[in-house]
C-alpha cells in the first residue's frame, strides 16, 4: 500500500470530522434516522437486484464510514458474504474494523489512483461518498478508477431535488446555489457550501460522469418520490479498462 502523504491525513480528518458531524445531527431512534435507515436499505435492495451479485463474486465498496450505526456501511451491514468484501476509506477505521471482523479492510488516499490492479472485482460501490471528493475533476477520476478495477460498478448519491437537502436539513432553498449559500449562513453551515465537503448532485451531473468504456444506466433509490427521490444511482458496465 502506498505510503500516506501529509495532505491525504488532513483529508482523511477532514472526511472524518465531517462524517461525524453528519451522523452526530442524526438523534438515535428519530423520525430521521428511521427515514435514512428506509432509504439505504432501499439502496441496498436496488445495488442487489442491479449487480446481481453471486456467493464467489468479490465487492469493493469504496468510501465506508468510522461511524458504525444502522445507517452507516450498508454493504456490510447487510451483505451475507462478508468474506467476500473489501472495504476502502481514508482513515485506520478502528471501529469499522471491530464491527466487521470478516470484511478485507485497505486504506486508501484522498484523490489518488486506487491501490488495486485493473479488474481485481467484479463488483464496485459506493454510497454518498461521490459529492464529497471536492471537484468535478475528482469526481471524474473517482469514476474512472471505480471502472478501472471492476467489471459492474453501482455508486449511489443524494439527490439534489429530494425536498429536504440530506446534510443540513434545509428544505428546498438548496435547489439553487444562491438560496443554499444564503440558507446556510443564516444557519451557520457555511461548510456545505464549500465543493471541497458538498457537491450537490443531479442525474445530469451523475449522467456527465459517465467514462466512454462503460454501458450506463441511471435510476432513482432511496425513498421513492419520482424525480424528487432521494437519492439517485449509476450502474456502469465496464467493456473495456478506462
Amino acid at each position: 500500500m502506498q505510503e500516506r502523504r501529509p495532505d491525504a491525513g488532513l483529508a482523511a480528518a477532514a472526511s472524518d470530522r465531517l462524517d461525524q458531524r453528519y451522523y452526530q445531527a442524526i438523534p438515535p431512534r428519530s423520525l430521521r434516522e428511521r427515514l435514512l435507515v428506509a432509504a439505504r436499505d432501499r439502496i441496498y435492495d436496488d445495488f442487489i437486484q442491479t449487480c446481481r451479485p453471486s456467493r464467489s463474486d468479490t465487492i469493493l465498496d469504496v468510501g465506508i464510514s468510522d461511524i458504525v450505526n444502522d445507517a452507516a456501511n450498508l454493504v456490510e451491514r447487510k451483505y451475507p458474504y462478508p468474506d467476500r468484501i473489501t472495504a476502502a476509506g481514508l482513515s485506520a477505521a478502528r471501529e469499522f474494523r471491530d464491527a466487521f471482523p470478516q470484511v478485507t479492510y485497505t486504506r486508501i488516499e484522498a484523490n489518488r489512483p486506487l491501490p488495486f490492479a485493473d479488474n481485481t472485482f467484479d463488483i464496485a460501490t459506493s454510497n454518498a461518498v461521490l459529492e464529497h471528493v471536492g471537484s468535478r475533476a475528482h469526481q471524474v477520476l473517482f469514476v474512472r478508477e471505480l471502472a478501472r478495477v471492476a467489471r459492474k460498478v453501482f455508486i449511489s448519491v443524494p439527490n439534489r431535488y429530494f425536498p429536504v437537502e440530506h446534510h443540513t436539513a434545509i428544505p428546498l432553498l438548496h435547489f439553487f446555489n444562491g438560496t443554499f449559500r444564503m440558507a446556510c449562513r443564516c444557519l451557520g453551515k457555511d461548510e456545505w457550501t464549500e465543493a471541497a465537503n458538498l457537491i450537490l448532485m443531479t442525474k445530469a451531473s451523475l449522467s456527465s460522469l459517465t467514462p466512454n468504456t462503460t454501458t450506463a444506466r441511471l435510476g432513482y433509490t432511496g425513498l421513492r418520490l419520482g424525480p424528487f427521490s432521494s437519492n439517485l444511482f449509476l450502474l456502469l458496465e465496464c467493456r473495456s479498462n478506462a
